[in-house]
């Protein structure tokens, strides 16, 4: 079944009844080569255990089916209840995969990998089309569940993509690019036009993996006062640092924040976009003693 031939997906949705629904960000890939890639990218064995794949989003099952070939189980979660038909259609043939109809932010990770993952003694990763719209929350539900994930390997808006990946001091680097870092280790992999994708959209997108970090990369004393001192360091970030935390810090007051950039051995006149997530752990303890 090619699930990105175009006469394919408009039978299948036509048979169906079923159109795109742009309130869930839908765009379904109709180049082959994309989801075999990205199938590629989430299914790494590093030893024999099983591997156990979540997809947040399957569409049609255009990505699922390549998940399915490759890891010993797929759980797909798709909130769109009118193509749970289609998906028990075009994933008939794969018995290792089971659908659930459900929104990945009101579900409950930590049951739902137990009871299919974890309690089978299955290694685990996320992949997904993410819709644009709703990227940034789907992310950091993921890595801030703190599950056993190895990775999540992910298609995303382009722009979006640039940003995750921006070093300290691009101006692309921004508070998501920070925390994100201390969960894992952000790299993108490759770029996927809008062509590639019925209906097309207006941007292109880019495939991201997250590789999840084991133990966090800094040590900090408050884990609260590190995303609350890089919320505040992005607040006004035209501003200098110290301006720019008076947002989230104004308790310590314009003295006691002077105090604490200067424990951390940052420069008064520097701005949050040129911290690392190390300069980060540092002001944050700085600030955390000061408080």
């Amino acid at each position: 079944m090619r699930l990105t031939d175009l006469s394919t997906i408009r039978e299948i949705m036509g048979r169906h009844g079923v159109s795109f629904q742009k309130k869930f960000g839908q765009n379904f890939l109709i180049n082959p080569n994309v989801p075999e890639r990205i199938a590629d990218a989430a299914c790494i064995r590093v030893d024999e255990a099983p591997l156990g794949i979540l997809e947040i989003g399957p569409g049609i099952g255009t990505l699922t089916r390549e998940l399915s070939a490759r890891a010993d189980k797929v759980v797909a979660l798709e909130i769109d209840t009118a193509l749970m038909p289609i998906l028990e259609e075009t994933l008939a043939d794969c018995p290792n995969t089971s659908v659930i109809n459900g929104d990945i932010m009101k579900t409950d990770l930590s049951e739902l990998t137990e009871r299919e993952f974890v309690s089978k003694g299955m290694r685990m990763s996320v992949a997904a089309n993410l819709p644009y719209y709703i990227t940034t929350p789907i992310l950091m539900k993921l890595v801030e569940s703190r599950l056993s994930f190895e990775t999540i390997t992910v298609m995303i808006q382009k722009e979006v993509a640039q940003r995750l990946c921006a070093p300290a001091g691009d101006s692309e680097y921004g508070a998501i690019t920070a925390a994100l870092s201390y969960y894992g280790k952000v790299e993108r992999l490759f770029t996927v036009p809008a062509g590639c994708f019925l209906p097309a959209p207006k941007v292109d997108s880019a495939v991201i993996r997250i590789t999840l970090h084991k133990e966090p990369p800094v040590t900090v004393k408050s884990e609260e006062t590190l995303f609350k001192t890089i919320r505040g360091a992005f607040a006004q970030r035209r501003k200098t640092l110290a301006n720019s935390l008076g947002t989230e810090f104004s308790p310590l007051g314009k003295d006691g924040i002077a105090n604490a950039i200067a424990s951390a051995g940052l420069e008064p006149s520097i701005r949050g976009e040129r911290l690392t997530l190390e300069d980060f752990a540092r002001l944050a303890d700085a600030l955390y003693e000061n408080k």
